[in-house]
């Protein structure tokens, strides 16, 4: 069937047996996670939709401001500074099963929006999150009945893990295990933490957030030796796909401000982006790690689909049109008045 009309009437092809499955096995799958996670004494804890536009690898969806006339909110493309705020509060274990929003160019393991399930820590390092999400995991898909191909899971570098595969996600089944739906999950690590643009500066390559290895840490404040610096940036990868992806974050004023020099950003413009971090920082962080884990892209693997759409109740279409309702849609111009926009031809 022609796919804008299976979502034109999204609520009929949500009868059908398959896509039944698949969002009751989605709700148990997160249940399971929750579970665990307020077992392992983790507070859920929400935080804002309506927030600020900072560069995390996306474009931001943006909302105007009917009070503040010519200013604009942004839609998170992850909490990611709303958690490490909660860990300067002295929530030391946090998680949310969180709404993500990126204005990216749809694909089929990609989509404007999509849930995560998003976790941080105090006083942890690498290894104490990625055992602590490896359990989690493990717990969550064997009650599901899935089996896991190695435990632990694999760790490889990054620099391993193209050597090896030619990529940093991979799939590392044989025949047999892809018959039976085995899952092998490997995590990579030790990832560049900077990479070049096209105009010849540097960006991040996963999260600027990110703290660089210990080893780095004195290039990393100097901006030296900027394309051998390596992050405590951790993904985790299953059957050919990354599913998740955190880092050991960076909690002292100096790093998070390096980082950004090295980005370029000018001092008015590392404080008009990041400031009120810096702020928070000051007042004591505690060293502090976490990871987003996609619910979806999981679900995909778990139930063996390629399209992202098969596990949500109502995504997008490939045009990038809401399914059952005819969105995006023109505003009336009391709207936009209210909103303080002007269109132009």
């Amino acid at each position: 069937m022609n796919e804008e009309l299976r979502l034109k009437y999204r609520y009929l092809d949500l009868r059908s047996e398959r896509l039944q499955h698949h969002l009751r096995l989605r709700n148990l799958y997160v249940q399971a996670c929750r579970q665990h996670l307020l077992k392992d004494r983790f507070v859920e804890i929400e935080t804002p939709y309506l927030t600020k536009a900072t560069p995390e690898g996306s474009r931001d969806f943006i909302v105007p401001s009917r009070l503040q006339p010519g200013k604009f909110f942004a839609l998170p493309q992850s909490p990611q500074q709303y958690k490490q705020l909660a860990m300067v509060a002295g929530f030391e274990r946090y998680f949310q099963t969180a709404r993500c929003f990126r204005d990216e160019d749809p694909r089929a393991d990609r989509g404007f929006e999509h849930t995560q399930i998003d976790i941080e820590m105090s006083f942890v390092e690498r290894e104490d999150v990625m055992q602590t999400i490896e359990a989690m995991i493990t717990k969550a898909v064997e009650s599901l009945g899935f089996t896991i191909k190695e435990k632990p899971f694999p760790r490889l570098t990054y620099k391993e893990s193209m050597e090896r595969y030619g990529a940093d996600k991979f799939d590392m089944r044989t025949e047999e295990d892809k018959k039976n739906n085995v899952l092998a999950y490997a995590w990579v690590v030790d990832f560049p933490f900077f990479e070049k643009t096209d105009e010849g500066g540097w960006t991040f390559t996963h999260n600027p957030f990110s703290q660089p290895k210990p080893e780095f840490l004195e290039d990393h404040l100097a901006g030296r030796n900027v394309e051998n610096i390596l992050t405590t940036q951790y993904d985790l990868v299953c059957n050919g796909y990354e599913t998740g992806g955190g880092s050991i974050r960076a909690h002292d004023p100096r790093t998070l401000r390096a980082t950004y020099k090295t980005m370029g950003y000018s001092d008015e413009e590392i404080e008009e982006s990041v400031g009120h971090m810096l702020e928070a920082f000051k007042y004591g962080a505690p060293p502090h790690g976490g990871i987003g884990l996609g619910v979806e892209r999981m679900i995909m693997i778990l139930t063996g689909e390629t399209y992202l759409r098969e596990v949500q109740a109502f995504p997008m279409t490939g045009s990038a049109h809401t399914s059952v309702m005819d969105a995006p849609s023109a505003l009336p111009e009391k709207a936009l008045i209210d909103a303080h926009i002007r269109l132009s031809a």
